[in-house]
């Protein structure tokens, strides 16, 4: 039905479409982080950002500030914005907004098991763990030796309970096991959220399999790149890659093969039109560079689903984009914090 989407998406979707870019007006822009490069302590930072949308969040805290305060009230805000709309929502939108999350449970499941095997306190684990991710039983994840455990008394009862039908194994959790069952999960979580979007048809589609197809090249980028010198064969590597994108299925049988960073920045990103502009400026050995190289292009994407109305993309993209803020807030908040303002700008994706 695309292009009908006009008369009836208002009936349902207008209000909330229109809190989401009424937020999106309020990211910061190039020259609030111009003055927050030049500010000589995180006080000055709190001071520049009392005079944005973020002042209320941080407006009792006491000095001396701590970067995880401020990336906490500014997470805080965002899960504010998230609930309300949530809450606002109605079917299709709230089952989309909850897709939105599970993400985050991925990375909280993963944070919590790897804590728990490293002998980490399970409090001061859940104090780290992203409140959008956050779900009824996650402390008992603790007690779990391996997928089965992990499954059977956590997470049969969570949204991600069908992801993980791919990576129950008896096997004891050890950190090669866990980096796998986070790829793993991550592959069915972003193959189940694009049927889910194909499925509801028009802007939403075209838009989100743009934006989860970059998302989908981008770990497979990531998992060669980390499984180069480790003993997961090739087969294992091909496996944890998300059966669309651009690079399905030429490029992943071209990546799971690659023996060294050149192979894959030469060999086979650069055949891929989208991705020549990103891989033909990094040169050998810069792939610490290429993460920002990634969020830069992701920004892009984000930002122009705000040039088409009548779609669901829009809150997608703001919780991306917002958190891309909290991630530049938290980079230049360290840098004041350590004295490193020469190294401010290294991190740092504008949106605007």
């Amino acid at each position: 039905m695309y292009g009908f989407e006009a008369l009836t998406f208002n009936i349902h979707g207008g209000y909330l479409e229109a809190i989401v870019r009424g937020h999106r007006s309020g990211l910061l822009t190039a020259g609030d982080y111009n003055n927050l490069c030049q500010c000589e302590s995180l006080d000055d930072v709190k001071m520049h950002l009392s005079a944005t949308e973020y002042g209320p969040y941080l407006q009792n805290e006491p000095s001396p500030l701590h970067t995880t305060t401020i990336v906490e009230k500014c997470t805080l805000k965002l899960v504010d914005e998230y609930k309300h709309m949530l809450c606002q929502a109605t079917e299709p939108l709230s089952t989309f907004l909850e897709y939105c999350t599970y993400g985050h449970m991925i990375d909280n499941v993963v944070l919590i098991v790897t804590g728990t095997l490293h002998e980490r306190d399970v409090q001061e684990l859940l104090e780290k763990c992203h409140p959008l991710g956050m779900f009824d039983s996650i402390a008992t994840l603790a007690v779990a030796q391996n997928m089965r455990e992990l499954y059977r008394l956590v997470l049969v009862d969570t949204p991600l309970a069908p992801y993980f039908s791919e990576c129950i194994t008896s096997e004891d959790l050890d950190d090669m096991n866990i980096e796998i069952m986070r790829n793993t999960l991550y592959k069915a979580y972003l193959e189940d959220f694009y049927r889910f979007c194909q499925k509801l048809g028009g802007a939403t589609a075209e838009i989100m399999s743009d934006l989860l197809a970059f998302e989908a090249d981008r770990r497979a980028v990531n998992i060669t790149i980390n499984s180069i010198g480790t003993e997961l064969t090739r087969d294992d590597r091909r496996k944890l890659y998300s059966n669309f994108g651009l690079l399905y299925p030429y490029g992943h049988e071209e990546l799971a093969v690659c023996e060294d960073l050149d192979q894959v920045f030469r060999g086979v990103m650069e055949k891929y039109p989208p991705y020549q502009s990103i891989f033909s400026r990094l040169s050998y050995g810069e792939s610490q560079l290429l993460d920002k190289a990634f969020y830069e292009e992701e920004v892009k994407r984000l930002c122009l689903a705000f040039e088409q109305q009548f779609h669901y993309a829009v809150f997608f993209a703001y919780i991306r984009l917002r958190e891309q803020e909290i991630r530049n807030l938290m980079w230049i908040s360290e840098c004041v914090a350590q004295n490193q303002k020469s190294r401010v700008h290294d991190s740092v994706v504008f949106i605007f």
